[in-house]
């Protein structure tokens, strides 16, 4: 009962935040009055809009959703102008107080990978590359890559976690990352995804747990509930030896282990980030057998 509790929460929270988003004007109705005590949409707004009545949408928002059809919540995701990615978390969370949920999938492991993906890894000997779990641990690099990422590596808790340095290892986390705000952001969001995926993980609610107690700015991002899947783009750090870089990446995900994400930073041949990878990767060439004589 308290897990059937938790997943009804989690459907309130989520609908909840979603409307508190979405003005009227943005919706497209008509206003009278300029008393509106509640922040965003109505609920009574939310089922106009989704051609459901106020009743039925009222209970749904308070996690009573089991049986809604695809067209409900299709609906609904339309209403409140969610995205591919919250419409899959909103699946997520509504399959979860389903008949099947008494039937749930064991608690995966995340934190090895396979002897072939470490070689793949290590083949890329000029692209820094890294597999991560779902919590955002590092749990397999290359030689490059962990020397991109030097700062996190030297995070005394291991596995390196992004996040857990994001929040916790300030001021450094906001030194590499000079658009902190935006990278903590989707780094949270990737987390709220994660945790309406697998919210049975213990490894999960143990670092949530963690960054929620020690970080305001973890709280306040964990409360405004966005969500996000993992996809390829640019990010941009700020390394100790080559300064500030944009890079751009590739997610790709194993399918032998899909709780598992190879990222690989791709900069096109000939340019300057290539170059800057490049000379990181003969520093790192430099220093590597210094080391190993020490």
């Amino acid at each position: 009962m308290a897990e059937n509790r938790e997943a009804r929460a989690a459907i309130r929270d989520f609908l909840v935040t979603r409307r508190a988003r979405i003005t009227p004007d943005q919706a497209g109705l008509d206003t009278y009055g300029g008393n509106r005590r509640v922040k965003g949409l109505r609920r009574e707004e939310v089922a106009l809009l989704s051609g459901i009545s106020a009743e039925y949408y009222i209970r749904l928002e308070r996690g009573n959703a089991a049986g809604a059809s695809p067209g409900v919540i299709d609906a609904i995701a339309t209403a409140l102008h969610l995205d591919a990615d919250e419409r899959a978390h909103l699946i997520r969370l509504i399959d979860a107080v389903g008949p099947g949920r008494r039937k749930r999938r064991p608690t995966r492991s995340h934190d090895t990978v396979r002897p072939g993906i470490q070689v793949l890894l290590d083949g890329l000997d000029h692209l820094p590359a890294f597999v991560f779990n779902r919590r955002l641990d590092i749990i397999a690099t290359n030689e490059l890559g962990r020397a991109l990422y030097a700062p996190i590596f030297d995070d005394p808790v291991q596995p390196p976690n992004v996040a857990r340095f994001m929040f916790l290892n300030e001021p450094r986390s906001r030194e590499f990352w000079p658009n902190w705000e935006q990278m903590a952001s989707n780094n949270v969001a990737l987390l709220r995804t994660e945790a309406g995926r697998d919210p049975d993980d213990p490894a999960l609610i143990e670092l949530i747990g963690q960054l929620s107690t020690r970080s305001e700015q973890f709280r306040i991002l964990w409360g405004a509930y966005d969500v996000k899947e993992h996809r390829s783009g640019i990010k941009t750090l700020r390394h100790p030896l080559l300064g500030e870089i944009t890079l751009p990446f590739e997610d790709l995900h194993v399918d032998a282990a899909p709780d598992q994400l190879l990222m690989v930073y791709t900069p096109p041949p000939g340019s300057t980030e290539h170059d800057a990878i490049m000379l990181l990767a003969s520093w790192n060439a430099e220093v590597a057998p210094s080391a190993t004589e020490a």
